[in-house]
């Protein structure tokens, strides 16, 4: 058997479509232009290159995005006088504090200022509770990417055996959560499950997420089944000297072997987080409007 292989690439560019063309539809019909706030603490490079990625995408969506760059050294009662001052302002939809930020920050309480409901990393304690409950929040961007991948994928879930290797509040916990609002019967597996290959051969789907490179071997998957690698890390390439090479949590060669499809790393989950955070943006500002949702674009 030979995996298909699920492009995120171009799912993403569709989910973006899908954006451009509500938010057309927002500032034709309501004369609103949802805006995406990024605050950037200090200068890391990595941060700094995702910032302007999602600029460059905020922008050619059609919505409004607003940068807020801070020193390293900016004080929390700095950091939070700005996060209120975004909350209240109401050409502002969606606020997002690009992490990491500086040691002498906690990152808890900064996405505790955020307003819920402009939480569009979906990472607040408020947010995640709606999930658990069942109701209706902001959901974690790179959880909402792969059920969408899913749901493209798979169709109807419902009954479907789904194991999460990781349960960390950004993404494991999250996942399960989705996957048990499409009805699966769900695993959280993680690096104490005692005999975690065999729980992952009984999975209809299988998501890796726990950052450990080719972790899970090909003989780990049951034949025909949906792969998702959320993993990525970086090693040194094996033949082109001074380049790097990435991998994901799952050995893409031995899985494609057995699985029915599987995303790719890179190419895979990684493009769809933008897009989801793009859509979540869209998502808060037509909730705080009182409008009609964009359509498979949400929970």
């Amino acid at each position: 058997m030979t995996a298909k292989i699920i492009d995120g690439k171009v799912f993403a560019s569709d989910v973006r479509v899908k954006v451009a063309e509500h938010v057309e539809r927002l500032k034709n019909t309501h004369g609103i232009t949802p805006g995406l706030a990024v605050v950037l603490v200090g200068e890391d490079p990595a941060s700094e290159v995702y910032v302007a990625a999602k600029h460059k995408q905020t922008v050619e969506v059609g919505m409004a995005s607003f940068e807020h760059k801070m020193p390293a050294d900016v004080s929390e009662e700095d950091l939070f006088a700005l996060i209120d001052d975004l909350n209240l302002d109401p050409s502002v939809h969606g606020i997002l504090c690009q992490f990491p930020v500086p040691d002498h920050l906690n990152e808890r309480r900064v996405v505790a200022r955020i307003d819920p409901a402009k939480d569009v990393d979906g990472l607040s304690v408020v947010n995640a509770g709606l999930l658990a409950s069942g109701e209706k929040g902001l959901v974690s961007c790179t959880p909402l990417g792969c059920l969408m991948l899913l749901r493209d994928q798979i169709g109807n879930m419902s009954g479907m055996n789904a194991v999460v290797i990781g349960r960390s509040n950004l993404f494991g916990k999250p996942m399960a959560q989705l996957l048990l609002g499409e009805n699966c019967t769900v695993t959280i597996a993680h690096s104490r499950t005692k005999d975690l290959a065999d729980v992952c051969k009984k999975a209809d789907i299988l998501v890796a997420a726990v950052g450990r490179a080719e972790m899970v071997q090909g003989g780990w998957v049951k034949p025909g089944a949906t792969v998702i690698d959320v993993g990525i890390t970086r090693i040194p390439h094996p033949e082109k000297l001074g380049k790097s090479k990435l991998l994901g949590d799952v050995d893409f060669a031995g899985a494609s072997e057995n699985a029915g499809a599987i995303t790719p790393v890179p190419g895979g989950v990684g493009p769809m987080t933008i897009a989801c955070l793009l859509a979540n943006t869209v998502t808060a500002c037509c909730r705080s409007h009182g409008l009609e949702e964009p359509n498979g674009l949400t929970v």
